[in-house]
């Protein structure tokens, strides 16, 4: 399924594998799970658990493919476990755990297995000499989701890289209260070559695994129209990943660090991407109302990017006009930190009657464009043509220009290929059919799928914005080359006669096609500079954030005057509008990750200038665009 790599890139990786591991064929296959099987032995209110730390033998894509040597801790007298056997009990649970560490030369550090709620002076840190065992007893009275994890090399949870990267596990609290729904525990782990910091090279060894699996090999969920399905996801990696779910809306139920859950009652965010830290755990509730294939995945690119075995890096591919296109994006151009779902028992509908409202909406074609630049490094350009003679190509902007749309409005979207490279395109954020998704050969049914659009071909997405608010749309294929190629752009969608373009300012941050440049600078609606942006003194302006780059999970944006931020009102997040409580006051600055959009409204007070700021998450300036106010 996926495109084959060097033999010789792949021996040379095992060797080097194989060095670290004597006796490889004496290591036993570490079992890779989905946290449906709870470890120990509970009875009454007491569980009782032994974990051993072992070496194995993990094979994290086919279970006939290649291997790496690994530790991962196991039930006692059972195989190891990628991630560590589950801890789940129902809150008021006394937890008796004894830890064996059977590694022949490495002191094993274990923390997490400690009381929750935390209590005063716990540490949870159990330092275990080869060859010994010791016994830790702790009560787990709040509901949430929490996780235990170890290092073999005394280093921070950010920094584990290689052998015991995997080191870690799930602890769920159940409220006994609560009838226990449809809940998937999703363990999230990385094994790289080193540390995981947001300007590590794409091109360095970066295998990201949910539930030991990359993807394709992940399970695939089946759920029904109707089901109320949870996602607890536990980030044990030491990177961040923004969680984004195609085609539903989801609810924020709880986050968490590890240690203690914050849980929102009835208040949590709606969203359509959640961006979970190094260490942190999310709760996220969604209901499907519509049948078909659907993703759910890191949006941070290189994350879910293509990729060889093991994850070693594969050069993007090129796509020339009359060469081989692959049909199927999912299983070909991507891999790590994605989860196909696919959800059953929804009506097809009146196919016949769709095509007639399609034919009294509005119609639009959107052109897919070279623009200069060459094979290996091309620019690309989105131009949205209506009407009359074909809009001129405009190479001085690297992003599409915003589509605006008009709640309730059906619209259909001719993409036309004149590129040499075959495409897709994502309505990121949008409700609409699975088949019109622009996952190339995943959205549809089993009987319709979504097709790659070749060069010279076209393709119509037909759909019917259900509410009004800031989205994206984007290339769908080779997102690491397509996307700073300039194939992103906002998608607005808007009440019917409220739209004010002089007082709606998207600001779509986007990633530059060089390279070097792109090591220290963002795009702002496609151009570096940002050109100025004019406002009017004592007038609401509508600011549209959105952050489509393909390697900032962590930007913060903020809007200055002189050297002080100015004040905005909240007013949405990922195009859903925020209840009333929710619409406050504060200052400028939002961190926000990839995949996300915020709506915040700026009343400037008098006239001067302004700056909206882009930085990265280390703080650096990376981006700016001036704001003169009249």
């Amino acid at each position: 399924m996926r495109r084959p790599i060097s033999l010789g890139v792949i021996g040379v990786s095992l060797l080097a594998l194989t060095s670290a591991a004597p006796h490889r064929k004496d290591l036993p296959r570490i079992r890779t799970h989905d946290n449906d099987r709870p470890a120990g032995r509970l009875i009454g209110h007491v569980l009782r658990v032994h974990l051993d730390a072992r070496n194995g033998l993990w094979f994290p894509d086919a279970d006939d493919g290649p291997s790496a040597p690994m530790v991962a801790f196991a039930e006692a007298g059972k195989d190891p476990q990628i991630p560590g056997p589950l801890i789940r009990v129902p809150a008021g649970t006394e937890v008796i755990a004894s830890v064996t560490n059977s590694l022949p030369e490495s002191t094993l550090t274990v923390y997490g297995l400690v009381s929750r709620p935390a209590q005063r002076g716990d540490s949870g840190v159990l330092k275990i000499p080869p060859g010994e065992t010791r016994e830790v007893r702790f009560q787990l009275d709040a509901a949430g989701e929490y996780y235990y994890w170890a290092t073999t090399m005394g280093r921070r949870f950010l920094y584990r890289t290689r052998e015991d990267s995997q080191l870690s596990g799930a602890i769920i609290v159940d409220d006994p209260q609560t009838q226990r729904r449809l809940d998937h525990v999703l363990v999230i782990g990385e094994w790289s070559d080193t540390p995981s910091v947001e300007s590590q090279s794409p091109r360095e060894r970066r295998l990201f695994a949910v539930n030991g699996r990359s993807w394709p090999y992940t399970s695939r969920l089946s759920t029904r129209v109707g089901d109320t399905v949870r996602f607890r996801v536990i980030n044990t990696s030491g990177d961040v990943h923004p969680m984004h779910l195609h085609g539903f809306y989801f609810r924020v139920d709880s986050r968490g660090d590890g240690i203690g859950d914050t849980t929102y009652v009835g208040s949590g965010d709606s969203a359509v991407t959640e961006r979970v830290r190094p260490g942190a755990t999310a709760s996220l509730t969604w209901v499907p109302d519509r049948a078909g294939n659907w993703l759910f995945h890191c949006h941070f690119t290189t994350h879910f990017a293509g990729r060889g075995p093991l994850g070693v890096y594969r050069e993007p591919s090129l796509h020339p006009m009359n060469g081989p296109h692959p049909a199927n994006h999912a299983l070909e151009g991507m891999s790590g930190l994605v989860m196909g779902i696919t959800v059953t028992e929804g009506r097809a509908g009146d196919s016949r009657g769709r095509d007639a409202i399609y034919a009294k909406g509005r119609h639009l074609r959107l052109l897919v464009r070279s623009a200069g630049g060459t094979e290996a490094e091309p620019f690309y350009a989105f131009t949205l043509h209506e009407r009359g003679a074909e809009p001129a190509l405009d190479t001085t902007v690297r992003s599409g220009k915003p589509i605006i749309l008009t709640r309730g409005q059906p619209v259909s979207i001719t993409v036309i290929n004149r590129t040499p490279e075959p495409t897709a395109v994502h309505w990121h954020g949008m409700e609409l059919e699975s088949y019109f998704d622009g996952v190339a050969g995943f959205s549809g049914s089993s009987n319709r799928l979504s097709p790659v659009i070749l060069p010279r071909d076209s393709f119509q997405a037909q759909f019917t914005p259900p509410r009004a608010g800031t989205f994206i749309y984007h290339t769908h294929v080779d997102e690491l080359r397509q996307e700073p190629a300039g194939l992103a752009g906002a998608l607005i969608v808007v009440d019917p006669s409220q739209y004010d373009s002089t007082t709606d300012i998207p600001v779509l941050i986007t990633t530059p096609r060089d390279a070097q440049t792109a090591a220290r600078y963002v795009l702002l609606n496609g151009r570096l500079p940002a050109p100025p942006v004019t406002l009017r003194a004592g007038v609401a302006h509508r600011f549209r954030l959105i952050n489509i780059t393909v390697g900032r999970p962590s930007i913060s944006v903020s809007i200055v005057r002189d050297t002080s931020v100015v004040q905005w009102r909240s007013l949405a997040k990922d195009g859903a509008d925020l209840p009333v409580a929710k619409r406050v006051v504060s200052p400028a600055r939002r961190l926000i990750s990839i995949g996300e959009t915020y709506d915040y409204e700026v009343t400037p007070d008098k006239p001067g200038e302004m700056t909206l700021e882009v930085r990265s998450g280390a703080g650096q300036l990376v981006g700016s665009m001036p704001l003169v106010v009249k």
